[in-house]
């Protein structure tokens, strides 16, 4: 694609020294249309042509330049239109300059308002809608299309070309003053006391008695989403707080109300939260300490999952004043572990999330393997996927097994965060998947006999859809890494295997990582995975007793254990 866009001017400027006005206008046609696909089809190619200084605007300039040198080749340089042509190339970058300069600010102001909100009613605010699309490019690229009138007209000569100019000028200075009142709309919204004032009213209007905090990457947006449902369900008002501009659009549709605050001054002196009395964490982040700063909420640590991973004991969660965890596996793991956390400060309170999964596989007249390694953890000492050294061979087994399965592949959302080797691997199997799918195509005749095996869809699922949970109800078997897929997994009572990345003794490994004591263990050597897929299950009951280790008691439900270590907070047990 590169060599596509960059090929076009030099034979643009051929055509125009020649001259040839015809063949000029087919490859300046051409280049529009690289130009417009080029960023859509491949990424980061912007970036890498910026980076060796052949940006947009250099290559439009370029562009332009070779029209009028096309002008003055074939209807000369002295005459009046070529000096009304050049000066109309020029005002057209002027009117984008101003464009630009009222898009960056009208994004500066919307982007210093101290606090952002989502399900909470701040008309009171006026925020102004946001202008359309083309309009709001703070890059103001859309308007650099418009040289297409004067650089397509230069083939006829340099009356129309001027002409296009003119009319390219009209247009671009119409859409940079279309900005200005918005930009005025949107001035108050820079007077940081007035909004926090408007928006505590709301929050206080509307009474949070839990918060549920969240400070991360974006793509670390679901460890605050899984718990989203739960707080819906809870008899306590709760309310979101994000630390992050935009954060919120990444966390699925929710009634419940959302406050975005970056600032630490600004959360620690916001009044409107002080009549909640207890905040949950769901991930152990540096900003979280700005919370904890207020001495009047109890904190609590939910995390993000229940697993053996080393996150579900670490030393940082002494910060809280509880610790909560699903059943009696996350007591004992930091009791194990040995961290400072004291065993009266942490509470069993069942996994809500998982109310929904299916024991029952999806009845399908073949078997579904789901294989959904985690991702490469933040150091090497977390390191737990399969996915670099196991996962490429575990897919093609899967793919090649007889009889035939269905694969569903759902990667980590963080896979390749640290480690690009991950990333690879993860294309691999994803070429693989669409390989296979397309084999599977060719090869099936488009009127299938009455009784033949019907056609196997693998998927690949990239995204939060279907969530993770839906994949459980979709398989048969769950294939995966050290993670809470696993102990989520056990919900369903379905097999599963968890592969041995460290190539543990098996005895040591079941020791260290409890969770996997009811599932098959899959070496380095994929040793296990065939009697995985066409063994006997002889684990049937031991996955019923890890369950209950793992969740607790079935009755009551998690959901009423969720709510009544919420209750013992208020009543100040």
């Amino acid at each position: 694609m590169i060599a596509a866009l960059l090929a076009c001017y030099p034979a643009l400027l051929v055509a125009a020294l020649w001259p040839a006005p015809v063949l000029f206008g087919a490859v300046a046609a051409a280049s529009y249309l690289v130009e417009y696909a080029a960023p859509r089809a491949a990424r980061p190619l912007p970036e890498l042509l910026a980076k060796v200084h052949l940006g947009v605007t250099l290559r439009f300039a370029a562009r332009e330049t070779m029209a009028l040198l096309l002008v003055a080749r074939t209807t000369g340089a002295e005459l009046p239109w070529f000096a009304a042509l050049a000066a109309g190339m020029l005002a057209i970058h002027a009117v984008r300059a101003l464009h630009t300069g009222l898009a960056l600010r009208l994004r500066q102001m919307l982007s210093r308002m101290p606090v952002t909100t989502r399900n909470l009613d701040v008309s009171a605010l006026r925020i102004p809608r946001m202008p359309p699309g083309p309009l709001r490019d703070a890059g103001s690229v859309p308007f650099l299309y418009l040289d297409a009138l004067p650089v397509l007209g230069a083939v006829l000569g340099a009356v129309p070309a001027t002409l296009g100019a003119a009319v390219a000028l009209t247009a671009g200075l119409a859409g940079a003053l279309a900005l200005i009142p918005y930009v005025r709309r949107a001035r108050p919204l820079t007077d940081r006391a007035r909004v926090l004032d408007v928006v505590g009213e709301q929050v206080e209007k509307y009474g949070p008695e839990v918060i549920l905090y969240f400070s991360g990457a974006t793509a670390a947006a679901y460890q605050a989403r899984m718990w989203l449902p739960t707080l819906e369900r809870m008899r306590r008002r709760a309310i979101v707080v994000l630390r992050e501009r935009g954060m919120a659009r990444h966390l699925e549709c929710t009634g419940l109300p959302m406050v975005c605050i970056p600032s630490s001054a600004d959360l620690m002196s916001f009044r409107a939260l002080a009549g909640a009395k207890l905040c949950l964490y769901v991930a152990n982040v540096g900003r979280n300490v700005h919370m904890l700063r207020i001495p009047t909420l109890r904190s609590a640590f939910l995390n993000h999952g229940d697993s053996d991973k080393e996150a579900s004991f670490n030393p940082f969660s002494r910060v809280y004043d509880e610790v909560w965890v699903a059943g009696p596996a996350g007591r004992d793991r930091y009791r194990r572990a040995k961290v400072g956390v004291r065993d009266e400060n942490i509470h069993e309170v069942g996994r809500p999330q998982l109310q929904g999964i299916s024991t029952e596989g999806p009845g399908l007249p073949y078997r579904t393997v789901l294989y959904a390694p985690t991702w490469e953890g933040w150091n090497d000492d977390l390191f737990h996927t399969s996915l670099i050294t196991m996962g490429p061979r575990i897919v093609r087994a899967l793919l090649d097994h007889q009889p035939p399965l269905r694969v569903i592949y759902k990667p980590h959302p963080l896979t390749g965060h640290r480690d690009k080797s991950a990333t690879r691997a993860h294309r691999k199997i994803v070429a693989m998947i669409e390989a296979a799918e397309l084999a599977k195509s060719k090869a099936r005749h488009p009127s299938r006999p009455a009784g033949a095996a019907p056609h196997i869809r693998h998927l690949v699922v990239a995204g939060p859809v279907p969530h993770l949970y839906d994949c459980f109800n979709e398989c048969d078997l769950l294939i995966s890494d050290i993670s809470s897929v696993v102990a989520d997994f056990l919900a369903s009572e379905k097999p599963y295997a968890v592969t041995n990345v460290a190539g543990l003794p098996e005895r040591a490994f079941h020791e260290r990582y409890p969770s996997t004591e009811a599932g098959v263990l899959l070496g380095g050597d994929l040793s296990g995975l065939a009697e995985f897929l066409d063994g006997e299950d002889t684990l049937a009951r031991a996955r019923v007793k890890l369950r209950s280790y793992l969740f607790g008691p079935e009755y009551p439900d998690a959901m009423a254990r969720f709510d009544a270590a919420v209750e013992r907070v208020f009543s100040g047990g």
